[in-house]
């Protein structure tokens, strides 16, 4: 039998092609008890739209898919066209620019697509039937059209949890944050440390809080059940959450200690409107390593990790399953960095990490 058609959903549906045209094309035209029957159709046949049905057929297009999120998407948002571009997510930046280097040697192109977390199973559907393989980057696409996606083309993704059968890449968060977490406490002797993790379904910054508690049990100090404050990894939110853990009754902890960069150099700015010396009052650390975290004042200390390289060995292993179906499923943790820098208190900037030597940064 070959590959379901839209005739095929259509008829199991009991709708029309161009109902079913419309549930992919806009969604929000459709009634939506229409439009789960045709999703659920879609879905028990194995249906992926496409913008050619010859490359569908050939899977030849020539082109890769990375999906990821954004995290500031102005129409779910209500901001402006024009928002600052700072509050972009520059993770994705990196990883972006190492897949389309890859990409390129490859004798691909790369098709780039963001999607806020409501629509993201909406674009990864839609992005599936233009490509040859796909890279996501998101942990908020629905199990199930990963599920179908992943039956008809090849799937590798980049952090975020774990999804039997498909190929991932990630890298040591829960390594990285233990190293950063010993030397807060154990080289500039605090012991009084605030986690400010991302949202609960991001697998990658829960890892790192379980770091950020290894390092306690390990010091024989008390084990923080769970993060102090939450935000949702962006620039906006580090300021919000520094602030809200200022104005606190009880003690300011002596450093704090963010999931990703970008939540901490909110901070850094939201500290120095305060007034508050960084790192003489109050150290900031982060994770990921992104270029401005080398360019704000003070330059933040931070866990680097290989986004442009996440990037690369995705293109890696797409080709590598494009050109045999069958491997045998892979999993790939990419070592991390530490970055000591001027926002711990540290005047010598000197990079450590297991597995990667020493080095400067």
């Amino acid at each position: 039998m070959g590959d379901p058609t839209v005739y095929d959903v259509a008829e199991r549906a009991g709708v029309s092609i161009a109902t079913v045209s419309r549930v992919y094309r806009s969604p929000d035209s459709v009634r939506a008890a229409t439009r789960e029957r045709v999703l659920c159709a879609a879905h028990d046949l194995g249906y992926v739209p496409s913008a050619s049905a010859r490359g569908l057929a050939s899977r030849a297009t020539g082109v890769l898919g990375l999906c990821f999120p954004d995290f500031a998407d102005p129409e779910a948002e209500g901001t402006a066209p024009d928002a600052d571009e700072a509050e972009l997510s520059f993770y994705g930046d990196e990883v972006i620019r190492g897949m389309e280097r890859a990409a390129r040697r490859h004798g691909y192109a790369l098709l780039i697509s963001a999607a806020h977390a409501d629509r993201a199973g909406e674009v990864l559907a839609d992005v599936a039937g233009r490509v040859d393989g796909l890279a996501i980057l998101a942990q908020h696409v629905p199990p199930a059209v990963l599920d179908v996606v992943s039956r008809r083309l090849p799937v590798v993704v980049l952090a975020g949890r774990l999804s039997p059968g498909l190929d991932r890449i990630e890298v040591a968060n829960f390594d990285g944050q233990l190293e950063l977490t010993r030397h807060l406490i154990g080289d500039h002797g605090l012991s009084d440390l605030a986690f400010i993790g991302g949202p609960e379904d991001s697998p990658d910054a829960e890892a790192r809080f379980r770091g950020f508690q290894a390092a306690h049990l390990a010091a024989g100090l008390p084990l923080p059940a769970r993060p102090a404050a939450r935000g949702d990894l962006t620039l906006a939110s580090g300021r919000k959450t520094a602030v809200e853990l200022l104005d606190r009754d009880g003690p300011r902890p002596q450093a704090l200690v963010f999931a990703n960069d970008q939540m901490a150099v909110g901070a850094l700015q939201a500290l120095g409107e305060r007034g508050i010396a960084v790192p003489g009052d109050l150290a900031v650390t982060g994770f990921d390593g992104i270029p401005l975290s080398r360019m704000v004042s003070p330059a933040l200390t931070t866990v680097r990790q290989p986004m442009s390289r996440l990037g690369e060995e995705a293109v890696e292993l797409l080709v590598a399953r494009l050109a045999d179906r069958g491997r045998p499923t892979a999993s790939r943790t990419l070592p991390t960095a530490l970055a000591r820098r001027a926002s711990c208190g540290c005047e010598v900037r000197p990079v450590t990490g297991s597995g990667t030597g020493t080095g400067t940064v």
